[in-house]
């Protein structure tokens, strides 16, 4: 028979077959006048055993061994330690499927994207969902949740849950659709009342957690943060982060701290990473 009358018996493609010549688990049978592949019945049987292995996860590089070992001595001596060694492997790959799902539903039930930390996913349904922080946030809460890692990750989850009470009120309050608003038109009366608004809603927070703070390790990203900001952000947004970042540091130390007009200094961008400094 040709490959093509082959490959339709065994339920597999041309191309499957060429791969088991390529790979050595089915030898290139003698070809005709006419330069076809001849198979016989033979072939046909190895290629649905072949079938039958890889079905169970054997990987093919195995094969070859095993159906010579079976073929000569009978059942292969080695059989129940290999599906035990298959056992054992599908139950690893079921347990981190079940962890996938689990962590697929609670992504689900919150609404939130993909590409979210589950743990943090129930703060964001409180955040607003577009404009420009929206953006610097979901985006920073990635790169902040890596850095947490498992062991941080507790601590940096009570920081979000308390934010999120208070970006419920700052909703109500327009500041993140103010904040969009910002631009060479804005006033600097129109920043600082908006840097005003936006300590109302988060300086109590700010004060609960400094009693609180636990360390993160930013890895020496700090400028990674900078950088992410001030390529979103126009001169008039700069200018209020910089000042909220500069009133919340006198907050918490009692300092007063110098802010300089950009572009002439770059803003560090006020992170939610300050909480843990």
């Amino acid at each position: 028979m040709r490959s093509s009358e082959l490959a339709r018996l065994a339920g597999v493609s041309v191309r499957t077959l060429r791969h088991y010549h390529r790979v050595g688990v089915l030898d290139e049978p003698a070809r005709g006048g006419n330069g076809y592949r001849r198979y016989d019945v033979h072939d046909l049987v190895r290629v649905l055993r072949i079938r039958r292995l890889a079905a169970l996860g054997i990987p093919l590089a195995q094969v070859p061994a095993l159906l010579e070992r079976t073929e000569t001595d009978g059942p292969a001596a080695d059989s129940d330690q290999l599906l035990e060694e298959l056992d054992r492997e599908l139950a690893g790959q079921m347990a981190r499927l079940a962890r996938q799902r689990e962590v697929i539903a609670q992504l689900r039930d919150h609404h939130a994207a993909p590409d979210l930390p589950p743990e943090l996913a129930p703060f964001f349904r409180a955040s607003p969902s577009v404009g420009v922080l929206a953006r610097i946030d979901r985006d920073q809460t990635v790169l902040l949740a890596h850095l947490a890692g498992e062991e941080g990750m507790p601590h940096l989850a009570r920081l979000y849950e308390r934010l999120s009470d208070a970006l419920l009120a700052a909703r109500g309050s327009d500041l993140s659709e103010r904040f969009d608003l910002l631009g060479p038109s804005s006033s600097d009366a129109e920043v600082t009342a908006l840097v005003d608004a936006f300590l109302e809603v988060y300086g109590p927070v700010v004060d609960e957690l400094a009693s609180a703070r636990v360390p993160l390790d930013l890895g020496g990203t700090e400028d990674y943060f900078t950088e992410f900001t001030d390529t979103l952000l126009n001169e008039q947004q700069l200018r209020a982060f910089k000042l909220l970042e500069a009133r919340l540091v006198e907050r918490s130390t009692g300092d007063e701290v110098a802010v300089e007009p950009p572009p002439q200094t770059r803003s560090r961008g006020m992170r939610r990473s300050q909480f843990w400094e």
